[in-house]
């Protein structure tokens, strides 16, 4: 499988357009019947059939370029490197991998080489941002109990 590691920016005018269009495709989808529309590309009158669930991705594609924010595609399965997925969470390599052993994500091992599927790497990283979250809202409940805190 493939992995797409270019992080795309749009442009002012990709973003204008991307706006225009997201505000047609959701009215669009909303009058679909079928789980595989047909659609025409106007410039050279091609028509072909595409599974609804890739025109909803387009629709959040179209949302996230018309909001100015960068994104990139990359395929669930994708199994990325110890480094990548140090970066990913924002930690070293070596902490990342003490994770992997005391068992707190999943992997597989390609000759010597830990291999991290991305989801796990995702999943692993929301849960650590709630974590922080819960922990900050435990911070400030017992500052206030203090007093060291005004609400």
């Amino acid at each position: 499988m493939e992995t797409f590691n270019i992080i795309n920016r749009p442009s002012k005018e990709d973003q204008k357009l991307a706006l225009e269009s997201y505000d047609a495709l959701v009215s669009v989808i909303g009058h679909l019947k079928s789980e595989n529309p047909e659609i025409e590309i106007e410039e050279t009158q091609e028509r072909f059939k595409i599974p609804l669930s890739a025109l909803i991705f387009l629709k959040d594609i179209l949302k996230t370029m018309g909001d100015g924010k960068p994104f990139s595609l990359v395929p669930i399965a994708t199994e990325v490197t110890t480094q990548k997925a140090a970066e990913i969470l924002g930690c070293s390599r070596p902490h990342l991998v003490k994770l992997l052993e005391e068992g707190k994500m999943q992997f597989t091992k390609v000759g010597r080489h830990r291999r991290v599927r991305f989801d796990e790497v995702m999943n692993y990283r929301k849960k650590m941002k709630e974590e922080q979250k819960r922990k900050i809202i435990e911070i400030m409940s017992s500052d206030e109990d203090l007093g060291l805190y005004d609400t």
